[in-house]
């Protein structure tokens, strides 16, 4: 349905009725061909013109609504949701259509609309444009924060840019980028939103596999007013090499972060140099290597004006304050082990922590990576302990043998928002796929020896049974 509405949109705009967008994208600088690339297309200036369009192709009023693509207004009829607007299909690795960006071509707003979350679409586990970057020679990818800086960065050369799509970077967006790249530039608005979202992403980025660089845009003057600039901008007045230099000189996650600090402080009075040298000693603290925590302690002393002795003391009191702190909350966690992995709603509550997170790790690898369905042909929901993770894993299950979408999204109607959210922390958590099919035996290992376990589910299958017998010999050497 998507791929038809996205075809639909294209011809659109392709036809007088799409003349309106034709001429924004003009305006805006994008070349026919790049518009090809990322098959824009057009949405009328019409109530029901994609409705009429897609129901003739047979498609039903509630595939439509499923889709986001029609709503229902309070008298039960359907209209187009997107009217009047540039179309940015939103394409994944696999090049399947799975939603749509959109904007204005005026003032009025909302200025962007993008297709609400959907049984095959979830914006946390999507980046616009990752399609075409993956294919990109450059070493690293450009995260931006809009579909049309994305088109302008890629018709300037930069074909390794992506976007979140209208969301700040996600843990699931970061594991999509790590097949692709082991570095990212972060290349956010120069206002205090695109700071905040700057900062936000690097907290997600901390120790993780990625090395991090900051892009910083310039602000501009208009009319004697500094003004901010996003990508599109540069690009346009400032030109793709001016770009290409910036992003040569990109500095790193601690450079942008001690950047942020020192912006905080007039380091001309004592006072401020004080109380700068307080946080930005916390800042430094964080630093796993001792190295690293050298080189900028003596960066931040040289901006205060102090002597790099006495900045190293205040660091490394910071450390020590901060290992204390990260010691007593470690041994919280090893007196109560329990509580860490266990549902914060009390009536998802696991009895069996063991199985729980083997069930875990089974539901978790099938939303990551359907192609493993076949591999747990033999594993019934009745062998798992938690009934939570039991009802998860039969909805994934059914919907596969169905031919349904089996993403995280697809299970939003079926679940409770308790049960829901709980899936969504089980996702949070990281999961190795490098070796993911001997991952999933594993987990189904444990499942089933913890389902003979309790004497239920699974206790009466002989094959079980003696696959147990076998495990027990092996163990004792027998």
């Amino acid at each position: 349905l998507t791929r038809d509405a996205a075809r639909f949109y294209y011809q659109l705009l392709q036809q007088p009725e799409g003349e309106a967008v034709r001429e924004y994208l003009s305006r805006r600088q994008i070349r026919k061909a790049t518009a090809v690339k990322f098959g824009m297309g057009a949405s009328s200036d019409a109530w029901d013109v994609l409705l009429t369009a897609m129901t003739k192709k047979g498609y039903t009023k509630s595939e439509l609504l499923e889709s986001g693509l029609v709503v229902q207004n309070k008298n039960g009829g359907l209209y187009d949701k997107f009217r009047n607007r540039l179309m940015l299909p939103v394409v994944d690795t696999r090049g399947n259509v799975v939603a749509f960006g959109s904007r204005v071509l005026d003032k009025s707003e909302p200025k962007y609309m993008n297709s609400s979350e959907t049984p095959v679409y979830s914006k946390r586990r999507v980046l616009y444009g990752l399609n075409l970057a993956k294919k990109t020679k450059r070493p690293n990818m450009i995260l931006c924060e809009g579909n049309l800086d994305i088109v302008t960065l890629h018709q300037a050369g930069f074909d390794n840019a992506v976007a979140s799509m209208g969301t700040a970077l996600t843990v699931e967006q970061t594991r999509l980028l790590a097949r692709f790249t082991k570095e990212l530039v972060l290349c956010y608005d120069n206002d205090n939103a695109g700071k905040i979202a700057t900062e936000r992403a690097l907290q997600i980025l901390d120790q993780s596999e990625f090395s991090v660089k900051v892009l910083q845009l310039p602000r501009r003057l208009v009319d004697g007013e500094s003004v901010k600039q996003d990508a599109d901008d540069f690009i346009k007045f400032q030109g793709p090499d001016a770009f290409e230099r910036l992003l040569s000189g990109s500095e790193n996650g601690v450079e942008f972060r001690m950047a942020q600090v020192a912006g905080k402080y007039d380091l001309t009075s004592d006072e401020a140099r004080v109380a700068y040298c307080e946080e930005i000693s916390q800042l430094l603290s964080s630093l796993p290597n001792a190295v690293e925590r050298e080189i900028y302690t003596a960066r931040a002393a040289e901006a205060a004006r102090i002597s790099p002795e006495a900045m190293t003391l205040e660091v490394r009191q910071a450390f020590k304050r901060r290992a204390a702190r990260e010691k007593k909350a470690a041994l919280r966690r090893d007196l109560n082990p329990a509580a860490q992995i266990q549902p914060r709603e009390r009536s998802l509550r696991y009895e069996n922590l063991r199985s729980a997170r083997a069930e875990e790790g089974v539901v978790r690898l099938l939303l990551l990576e359907p192609d493993l369905f076949p591999q747990v042909e033999g594993l019934g929901p009745e062998q798992f302990s938690a009934p939570v993770l039991a009802k998860i894993y039969a909805l994934l299950c059914q919907r596969h043998r169905e031919g349904r979408s089996t993403q995280l999204a697809a299970l939003a109607g079926a679940l409770s928002p308790e049960e829901m959210s709980h899936l969504v922390s089980v996702m949070d958590q990281p999961e190795a796929l490098a070796h993911s099919a001997q991952a999933l035996r594993d987990y189904i290992e444990i499942i089933e020896t913890e389902a003979l376990k309790r004497g239920g589910a699974g206790a009466s299958d002989p094959l079980l049974a003696a696959r147990e017998k076998f495990r027990e010999r092996k163990a004792y050497g027998g």
